[in-house]
């Protein structure tokens, strides 16, 4: 493992996956910075749990897709491991899907008849949030060294801090333009009823409230529409 290389390609992907525009954009640019730093992956995936239920966010393979949906089937494996453990270990890897796995006894064979010869599950965290978890994947055995868990590790941890940039950003921008909605709602009530800031707003609300609609969609019903109906 060259490692002033890698230096030098991390400090490039960080500053690639801070100047992405998207949620999106930054989770597919995780994934493939994946096959492109890790010596041995082949495909990437990033996942998250929702209880139990996997969804998979970004994937660069198909195998990826058949893999979290296998884990989630049978709630056992290292991704699916590595998306609930927000306390103990970050990282788990399967060396050779050829061999019996004790810790993943049924998943193990499975996974290496869809093609998975070995496999690692990183947790995607920073202090603030547990976002899931990235996957790296070989179809051939013994892919992954230590040296790739360590590469794969200093990866995610790069990655999580990134994702969670861009999701606060995602996060503000889409209040903002709920703060705009709501704003322009009130000036159409305020307009059609001759009513204050406060009693526009209210009318707003209890219409939310009484009909179990969020506020920003009654909002943009009313901008839409020109009023409730």
């Amino acid at each position: 493992m060259d490692w002033s290389r890698f230096a030098q390609q991390m400090a490039a992907m960080a500053r690639d996956l801070l100047a992405q525009d998207s949620v999106r954009s930054t989770l597919d640019r995780i994934t493939a910075s994946a096959t492109e730093l890790v010596e041995g992956c082949t495909a990437a995936g990033i996942l998250v749990l929702h209880d139990r239920k996997v969804e998979t966010l970004a994937a660069t393979d198909e195998l990826v897709i058949e893999s979290d949906r296998l884990q989630e089937q049978l709630a056992e494996g290292p991704c699916f491991d590595a998306a609930r453990s927000s306390v103990g270990e970050r990282v788990f890897r399967i060396a050779d899907l050829t061999v019996e796995q004790q810790r993943w006894p049924v998943f193990a064979p499975q996974a290496r008849a869809l093609g998975v010869g070995s496999m690692m599950g990183f947790l995607l965290f920073t202090e603030d949030d547990d976002l899931g978890a990235l996957n790296l994947y070989s179809r051939e055995p013994g892919a992954f060294t230590e040296a790739g868990e360590l590469a794969g590790w200093l990866l995610a941890s790069h990655a999580a801090v990134a994702l969670s940039a861009a999701r606060t950003h995602s996060h503000m921008e889409q209040a903002v333009a709920t703060r705009h909605v709501i704003g322009e709602a009130m000036g159409i009530i305020m307009g059609s009823h001759d009513l204050g800031e406060d009693q526009a707003f209210d009318v707003l609300r209890r219409y939310s409230q009484e009909n179990n609609v969020k506020l920003r969609e009654v909002a943009r019903q009313v901008c839409e529409k020109g009023g409730l109906t």
